[in-house]
This record gives structure tokens, C-alpha cells and sequence, in this order.
């Protein structure tokens, strides 16, 4: 479905932004991989969306610095011409009480959870309206929908991010370009690994008391989802079926936002 266009997505060495650039590849679309990692582990990644016969390109940017962004933008351009498939995928956290909460902390999650979806937009926008054709997929997470306490910078970043989904898709409503938001709930990433491991040392729990107790806060199936399933969404907003899909959050979260 794919073939022959390109995929730019931020955070793919790992997580939920790997599992949607195996997805996109198998659907013949060139990847540009961007993240940090061991250099051994992203050429392997390569390697492995490579053998799904389309070409690859690493990018290292630091998703705070907009000026290399900028940079990672006209590289992939450079190399194959446009960006047909934004995924603005980077993230990190923090959790923290709003009055302990660092602000340089802040300072971070926003640049990147955020701040870097506007810059990346921005710079691949121009030439998918050219071409009268685009996807823009932000994975935003249930924290875009709602909250949680002690996530104030992650809650300010993903509803964030919603809300510029909801813009460019509106900017764009004219063209072929489609902008759209995924609002996964929990995902066991490393991001999450760390929320895990920190409720186990908190409460006195082994791993998987410490997961099924975070699951039962929030998520009523009791399963994480999966990069996969998050991948195959992203596929989809990619198809002729989701032409028409503009602004939309979709949820993937097992009944959170459900409640």
C-alpha cells in the first residue's frame, strides 16, 4: 500500500515507535529511523526493516532541538525526495507532585512530547501539499483525553498534542493531506518499565504484582496494549479507507477512557 513512499518516525529504536515503523515497512514504505540507542542495535534495526525490501536512513536528532529537527527533515528529503508519512512519535516522562515537579523537567517533556511535533510538521508539511498527498500520525496517549495526577507536564504535552492535531487537520481539510492522533493507553515500553519497577520498590512488589496493579488503576481489560496493534493503526490512517479521517484521537487504551 506503501511502496515507494517514505516514513519519517521520531523515536523508532525502540517501543511503540519501532512497532509502527516495522508495520509501515511492510507495507513497502522506506523508513527513516530516528532515536537514541546503541549504534549496534539501530544498524540491526535497520538491517531488519531493510529485509523487508525497502531502504532505510538513521537520523540521530535530538527531538528538544528544533535546529536539529530542521536538520533530519532535509536529510530524509535529501535522500528520498519527500516525507509522505510523518509519524511524531518521540516522547518521554516524569512524574512528579506539581510543587516537586523540576522545571527543567517541564522544560523537556513539552520540547519533546510537543514542541517537536510542531517543528517536524511544519518542515515535511510544505511538500505533502505539493503533492496533494500526506499522512501525519500523532501518537498522543489516553493522557491526551484525560489525566492522571502527578504527570502534569505528560497530561499538558498529549492533550497538546490533540489539540494540533485538530489544527492541521483543519489547515489541511482541502487537500489530500490528513493529520490524526493515536491515544494508546498503557503500552509496556520502557517508559512504563520504569513506572513498574518504581511501584514495585514503592509498594514492596514483585514485576507482575507491581504490573497488574498498574493495570487495574486504569485499564479494565488487565493487558497492556501492544506496539503491534499501535502499528497496525497507524497502517490504517496511512489507507484510502481513512481519507476522509481528519482530527480524530483514536484510542487504543483496553477500556480507559471507557470509564
Amino acid at each position: 500500500m506503501l511502496k515507494g513512499k517514505t516514513a519519517l518516525v521520531t523515536g523508532s529504536t525502540s517501543g511503540i515507535g519501532l512497532g509502527i515503523a516495522r508495520a509501515l515497512a511492510a507495507q513497502g514504505a522506506n523508513i527513516v529511523v530516528n532515536g537514541f540507542g546503541d549504534a549496534g542495535e539501530i544498524a540491526g534495526i535497520e538491517k531488519e526493516l531493510q529485509a523487508l525490501g525497502v531502504a532505510t536512513m538513521y537520523h540521530g536528532a535530538d527531538m528538544s532541538r528544533p535546529s536539529q529537527i530542521e536538520d533530519m527533515v532535509r536529510a530524509a528529503e535529501g535522500r528520498f525526495g519527500r516525507i509522505d508519512v510523518l509519524v511524531n512519535n518521540a516522547g518521554i516522562q516524569h512524574v512528579a507532585p506539581i510543587e516537586e515537579f523540576p522545571a527543567e523537567r517541564w522544560d523537556a517533556v513539552i520540547a519533546i512530547n510537543l514542541s517537536s511535533a510542531f517543528h517536524t510538521t511544519r518542515m515535511a508539511l510544505p511538500k505533502m501539499k505539493r503533492a496533494n498527498w500526506g499522512r501525519i500520525v500523532n501518537v498522543a496517549s489516553v493522557h491526551g483525553l484525560v489525566a492522571s495526577a502527578e504527570k502534569v507536564a505528560y497530561v499538558a504535552a498529549k492533550h497538546g498534542i490533540v489539540g494540533l492535531t485538530k489544527v492541521v487537520a483543519l489547515e489541511t481539510a482541502a487537500t489530500g493531506v490528513t493529520c490524526n492522533a493515536i491515544c494508546p493507553g498503557w503500552v509496556l515500553t520502557p517508559l512504563v518499565q520504569k513506572q513498574i519497577d518504581a511501584r514495585a520498590a514503592r509498594d514492596g512488589l514483585d514485576n507482575d504484582a507491581a504490573r497488574r496493579s498498574l493495570l487495574g488503576d486504569k485499564q479494565p481489560s488487565m493487558q497492556f496494549v501492544t506496539a503491534e496493534q499501535i502499528g497496525a493503526m497507524a497502517v490504517f490512517l496511512c489507507s484510502p479507507a481513512a481519507d476522509q479521517i481528519r482530527g480524530a484521537a483514536y484510542n487504543i487504551d483496553g477500556g480507559w477512557y471507557a470509564q
